[in-house]
């Protein structure tokens, strides 16, 4: 017989060291409604002293070597390898994600260690021509400082990974605010942390990485702490227009990863049998929780019949339940209120013309579960404009694909998009400066499903910021720009002449 969810979280934690004070913050697991534990909560003067711990921490790790930093992140990633299956199981306890899914998110810490390892012999700058004689310019990027992550409970753990390996290794101490419905990740991620600073030695001063519990005063807390440069907030376009109004209020930085609304176009040349794999997976994976999870079908008059007889059925057979279950696609919903919102968004459709095609029944069982939903809509209406965090893909028809983009477009959001064709001007025309204008943009894959190696983020209210590959890097450090000179002369820029 399969364990509870509170036995089994109880055998991990212990596993990993833990044993969480008790508090006021009720944890609960999305599977059945149970109580996993009861935190203590941090105060916002709590928040404080690990703000003033962490520039500690940063005025002796800046002075490290860049290479030897990510040895630190390489040993990070060796005990998560070790501790993969247990923390994967946290995650599909605490989160609701299924099995593969929990598992995938650990890969994606282990990855983005891997690739910050590498970048710490990379973080290169510029020799630039001078135009004084006997002078050397040169840009280089140095340390920026303490950075507090503010996650989301969709991703309890990669997402902090994104930001603590790159900031690691560019010099910065970490203070993590994970979301209060899945803190428990959080603790178990810090304890395998601690693990890698044991084995690494001396070098590493104490309090690099620092978890915080606690809700929305202790994030406003740290987005307000002049002593914390960097922000980087993810959850939705309201909070985080709060946290950016209040982090330039002290003309710091923030990076943001907000909200999506992704758009699908398939047009009449599209495989629509690999169209329906990946409309299947990136509508209803993750219980459709995701950033980019597909919220807009925008499918060519043409083949829209076709396409939607296939996926209503594709959505009968999707096996719905306890994330544990070796097979089950579609786990829960967060939390009740998660779940009412899914009944309200269906219940606006509807009354703005909306037709359900499938699901968006409420299963009568323990947990938050609900039946995918398809629905058919006259246009992009207000329901269409919200991003409803939860399994709804409307369907839209178009007749040409300037529309279509346009439709795809016309949303507040801008973080994912894709377009299933077989033209390649169409598909060129779709990934051209007057095309998708999001930051995320595929041919012939869904939105979701992104690589470590590629840069992450949107436009528009999805907020702009960017995390994990390519040059995300360097928004943990501060560019400054040299100027030596080894002559014997002093020569000034633009030929000014100050004789004194």
């Amino acid at each position: 017989m399969m364990q509870t969810p509170h036995d089994q979280v109880a055998r991990i934690l212990t596993a990993f060291g833990l044993s969480p004070a008790e508090g006021t913050l009720r944890v609960q697991s999305p599977i059945d409604g149970s109580e996993l534990a009861r935190l203590a909560e941090h105060t916002p003067d709590a928040a404080a002293a690990a703000v003033a711990r962490a520039v500690t921490a940063f005025e002796a790790w800046r002075r490290v070597p860049a290479p030897r930093r990510g040895e630190l992140v390489r040993l990070f990633g060796e005990e998560l390898r070790a501790a993969k299956d247990d923390l994967a199981m946290l995650v599909t306890l605490e989160a609701g994600k299924v099995i593969s899914e929990g598992l995938g998110e650990v890969q994606e810490m282990i990855d983005i260690c891997d690739f910050a390892t590498g970048l710490s012999r990379q973080l290169y700058g510029l020799t630039l021509p001078s135009e004084r004689p006997g002078h050397h310019m040169r840009e280089t990027w140095q340390p920026l400082g303490p950075v507090a992550v503010i996650s989301a409970f969709n991703f309890p753990v990669a997402v902090w990974a994104w930001n603590a390996a790159l900031a690691l290794v560019s010099g910065d101490p970490v203070i993590w605010k994970p979301s209060e419905k899945t803190p428990l990740t959080a603790l178990a991620t810090q304890a395998v942390f601690e693990r890698a600073v044991t084995r690494f030695g001396d070098d590493a001063p104490a309090h690099l990485s620092q978890v915080l519990i606690g809700g929305r005063e202790l994030g406003e807390a740290l987005a307000g702490d002049p002593r914390v440069p960097l922000i980087s907030a993810t959850g939705s376009t309201r909070m985080g227009r709060q946290v950016a109004q209040i982090v330039a209020g002290r003309l710091g930085r923030s990076l943001l990863e907000l909200g999506g609304n992704n758009a699908m176009i398939v047009t009449p040349t599209a495989d629509l049998e690999l169209a329906v794999r990946a409309i299947a997976f990136s509508a209803v994976g993750t219980a459709g929780q995701r950033c980019t999870t597909l919220r807009r079908l925008i499918v060519h008059e043409d083949v829209a019949a076709g396409l939607i007889e296939r996926l209503v059925k594709a959505y009968g057979t999707l096996p719905i339940g306890d994330p544990r279950e070796a097979g089950t696609l579609v786990g829960p919903l967060i939390d009740p209120e998660a779940a009412a919102g899914f009944a309200r968004a269906l219940d606006q459709a509807r009354a703005e013309g909306g037709e359900v095609l499938t699901g968006g029944q409420a299963l009568d069982r323990p947990g938050n579960y609900v039946t995918p939903a398809l629905v058919r809509m006259p246009g992009q209406s207000e329901v269409v404009w919200h991003e409803t965090f939860a399994p709804i893909l409307y369907v839209l028809t178009y007749r040409d694909l300037e529309q279509a983009i346009a439709l795809q477009n016309a949303v507040p959001q801008g973080l994912s998009s894709c377009i299933f064709t077989g033209s390649v001007r169409e598909s060129e025309g779709f990934l051209s400066a007057w095309g998708s204008d999001c930051g995320i943009a595929n041919v012939n894959i869904g939105p979701s499903g992104a690589e470590i190696g590629g840069a992450f983020g949107g436009e528009k209210d999805t907020g702009g910021g960017r995390e994990s590959g390519s040059d995300a890097w360097k928004a943990y450090m501060r560019r400054q720009t040299q100027t030596v000179n080894f002559s014997d002369a002093l020569p000034l820029a633009q030929g000014v002449r100050f004789e004194v």
